[in-house]
């Protein structure tokens, strides 16, 4: 008899408008790696908010069945007491506080009056920091360490609390292949020791990798549960319980109609960052794409592909940036993010909920808000219009929302991404800057996402494209650009770009740095 840790029994919620779970059945066993899968919208991470108590005890149906006793949670901290511990996909630390006091706040370390033992807490933060290999001081600022650390930080500050079940809600969506790796073999490591995990992955690798078993939803509804005890579950399968079909070709065929007319270029474009104003963040970079044509860029974090497209969209980051830009063969000056969309370009930035879209206004607004002049006549809004702009951008976009009047912030990420998307194609821009478009979503937004990359090189328009994932480069683009630590160093066209090319160049150049 299977020796149950977790038991999720007919759990139903409801949101206005909305049957976010129907009757959900999942199975976990101590000691197991599970892995919870399904498109956007599918109710992976509802279920868990159920069951860490984000959502209380009252506003779902069903039963949660933990240690065989049921449990009614009110709150994250009943969850917590219990042992079971979420890391959200954004993660909740504080930039400004170092890492030990983010590892304990709200589960300080006290001396015997009531106050912080300043000396048990670092030692305590340096025991976990070493049992996930995070090779800092524990008085370092958050802010001071990348993406991939502060992971680390999240998942040492759970087993600071004495966890049992640890749930990892895209958890990799943010990390380059080298820090997703490690992350998993920490999770395999922690199943030895004991430990059970719940991780929600759009990565089907890495589901295939690291998960004993998976569960499918589909549109809020139990799919199925698979075994997988061969880490090797064929990807496909998976993809048919998510989408409901067989998804035969993961990146849609186009024809190949690159013009000879270069639409974008820049030329020695040099950036420092906007507050160490010494630290060069790219170095005299040079690139050009054409009209028709998909561009990648490949890099490691910290290569500075982010802060070069950010830089270029109207100086909307840096500081004493130095070098050429051109449209259609004329060099510009664009002095803010208005006079890029003026001349043409968009930037799909790849933090949409800080940067990309206004969380708690509609999806109509949202749409529109990039070239307001479209619906406006004599500065005064045409609702009418802007409504059914909107209209058309969420049937284009296949976009799941009850109502255009929905707030974004309400929506799955794969549908806030395409409404993200579908502001910056309502501004008809010339070239389109997308920064990681496809991540923390589903396969099937991912195949919709790269439609409308196709449709706009074959109406002569150009795509740059910013990806830490190398199959989805190697897919799509035409030509791939290779960066790191802020310069260029590679560049090949789609029928001579291999992973191990862009690898190659990139190791190659950190060899001839030192």
């Amino acid at each position: 008899m299977a020796d149950l840790i977790l038991e999720m029994k007919n759990i139903t919620k409801l949101y206005p408008g909305v049957k976010a779970l129907d009757d959900v059945n999942l199975q976990v066993e101590r000691g197991e790696i599970h892995a919870l899968v399904g498109e956007n919208g599918a109710g992976k991470s509802t279920l868990m908010k159920v069951l860490s108590g984000t959502i209380p005890h009252g506003e779902y149906t069903g039963q949660i069945i933990y240690n065989g006793e049921e449990c009614e949670f009110n709150a994250i901290h009943d969850s917590e007491k219990k042992g079971i511990v979420i890391i959200h996909q954004e993660l909740a630390l504080i930039p400004e506080l170092t890492i030990a006091e983010n590892m304990f706040l709200g589960n300080e370390r006290k001396n015997g009056f009531g106050k912080i033992n300043w000396s048990e807490t670092f030692k305590q933060a340096d025991v976990q920091m070493k049992r996930v290999g995070l090779k800092e001081k524990p008085t370092v600022m958050i802010k001071d360490i990348g993406t991939g650390k502060q992971q680390l930080v999240e998942i040492a500050k759970a087993l600071s609390k004495n966890v049992k079940l640890l749930i990892l809600d895209e958890p990799t969506s943010s990390l380059n292949e080298e820090d997703s790796k490690m992350l998993l073999d920490m999770l395999l490591d922690f199943k030895k020791e004991g430990l059970t995990s719940i991780i929600i992955t759009h990565k089907l690798n890495e589901v295939a990798y690291c998960a004993d078993k998976i569960t499918v939803l589909r549109d809020g509804s139990t799919i199925e549960t698979m075994e997988n005890p061969d880490h090797n579950i064929d990807e496909e399968r998976i993809i048919k319980g998510m989408v409901g079909r067989e998804l035969s070709n993961r990146y849609p065929s186009r024809e190949h109609n690159v013009q000879n007319e270069v639409l974008f270029e820049c030329k020695d474009w040099t950036v420092y960052h906007p507050v160490y104003t010494e630290k060069c963040m790219d170095d005299k970079i040079s690139f050009h794409v054409n009209r028709g044509e998909i561009v990648g860029f490949s890099g490691l974090q910290g290569a500075g592909r982010t802060e070069l497209a950010m830089s270029l969209f109207g100086k909307s980051y840096g500081s004493h940036i130095t070098g050429q830009e051109f449209i259609k063969g004329q060099e510009v000056h664009l002095k803010n993010e208005n006079d890029a969309i003026a001349h043409g370009l968009a930037y799909v930035t790849e933090d949409r909920k800080v940067n990309g879209l206004v969380l708690d206004d509609t999806i109509a607004r949202n749409t529109t808000m990039a070239k307001m002049s479209k619906i406006a006549n004599n500065g005064i809004i045409n609702v009418m219009e802007e409504n059914k702009a909107a209209e058309d951008y969420v049937k284009a976009m296949k976009t799941k929302t009850p109502s255009i009047h929905q707030n974004v912030g309400n929506l799955s990420g794969g549908n806030q991404q395409k409404v993200l998307l579908s502001k910056w194609m309502f501004a008809e821009p010339d070239v389109l800057f997308l920064d990681e478009p496809t991540r923390g979503i589903d396969v099937g937004a991912k195949y919709e996402i790269y439609c409308i990359m196709n449709d706009m090189v074959s109406q002569g328009k150009a795509v740059v494209m910013i990806s830490s994932e190398l199959p989805e480069l190697l897919g799509m683009c035409d030509r791939i650009y290779v960066m790191n630590e802020g310069r260029m160093v590679g560049e090949f066209s789609a029928a001579e770009a291999t992973q191990e090319k862009i690898m190659s160049s990139i190791l190659s150049s950190d060899k001839k740095a030192n």
